[in-house]
């Protein structure tokens, strides 16, 4: 006789169970709070006055409603650039990582292939092992593409653990029949990767482009170490310079223009939050649209190794 599995969402029938059910939803209600109200608080901050902040008066709702920083904040021209250009990085690089993830993944997934064991660990060894800020800087010189927007783009073309969950999931939910049937029917590789396995591997796609896509748009210390000129300039460097020069301002004002002073650490204190949700939002935007993907398609990468 087999005892039926527990589901905390079901009436409970016993005591254990009213317990065990207790337990489960007081550590998600928890895990809510803690993750959920950082965000929310930013929110609401970046729409309170400033001085209600430095008075901790804004705990569960705006206090003092303002639009002031969002304003100031649009006005910088350099926002709009640096939008243009983090669109731009965000998509021509996850299609980049996208297609040389695949190309990577699907051989290596062939059981077929000779020494695939050994290309993986090559592979596997860059994870552990890389020469160095210094030497990375001197190879993208050499190829000429400093100050260009290729070297945001080809150095970081693949993530190797990402090959290996989409490996796993190619190996984990291909069947080979369906390789044998495209063969019969006259296929190749390329046609069964194109025709059957791309079709349904929409789940772990969905992840890598999540994935890749956070990572492009995040990213600001490769602008900062091979771009020199604005025009290239992701959102996050004009965001960083844009607090930067705003602490630089605050430091060369008059000691004894006191007013001038707390005004700027006014706006800086509230300009803070607006630069968080401005460089959040895209990103929180674009993962309701594949989340019924993500969970699916890490698990499934996830199983067998």
């Amino acid at each position: 006789m087999t005892r039926a599995r527990f589901d905390p969402l079901t009436k409970p029938t016993c005591f254990s169970d009213r317990v065990f059910g207790f337990i489960v939803y007081a550590i998600a209600i928890g895990t809510l709070i803690v993750v959920g109200y950082p965000l929310y608080n930013v929110i609401i901050c970046s729409f309170s006055d400033p001085n209600a902040i430095y008075q901790g008066k804004v705990l569960l709702w705006p206090v003092g409603v303002t639009f002031e920083a969002y304003r100031e904040t649009m006005a910088y021209p350099t926002i709009w650039l640096g939008y243009r250009n983090s669109m731009f990085y965000t998509v021509a690089g996850t299609l980049i990582n996208l297609v040389v993830t695949t190309m990577a993944a699907y051989p290596l997934s062939r059981r077929d292939l000779a020494g695939r064991g050994v290309v993986t660990l090559i592979f596997t060894f860059t994870m552990f092992f890389g020469g160095g800020l210094v030497p990375t800087y001197m190879v993208i010189m050499r190829l000429g593409m400093i100050d260009t927007v290729w070297a945001l783009l080809i150095p970081c073309a693949m993530s190797v653990w990402n090959m290996i969950i989409m490996r796993t999931f190619f190996q984990s939910n291909i069947p080979e029949e369906l390789y044998e049937a495209t063969l019969l029917d006259g296929g190749n590789d390329w046609s069964f990767l194109i025709a059957v396995v791309l079709p349904l591997s929409k789940a772990i796609m969905a992840v890598m482009t999540l994935y890749y896509a956070i990572g492009h748009w995040n990213s600001y210390f490769d602008a900062l170490i091979y771009l020199n000129s604005d025009a290239l300039c992701p959102l996050q460097v004009f965001l960083r310079r844009i607090l930067v020069l705003n602490e630089v301002d605050a430091d060369m004002m008059n000691l004894q223009n006191i007013a001038d002073m707390a005004e700027m650490k006014r706006r800086m204190e509230l300009m803070k939050y607006v630069l968080i949700i401005v460089s959040s939002l895209p990103m929180l935007l674009l993962y309701p649209f594949i989340q019924k993907y993500f969970i699916k398609g890490v698990m499934i990468g996830s199983i067998k190794g």
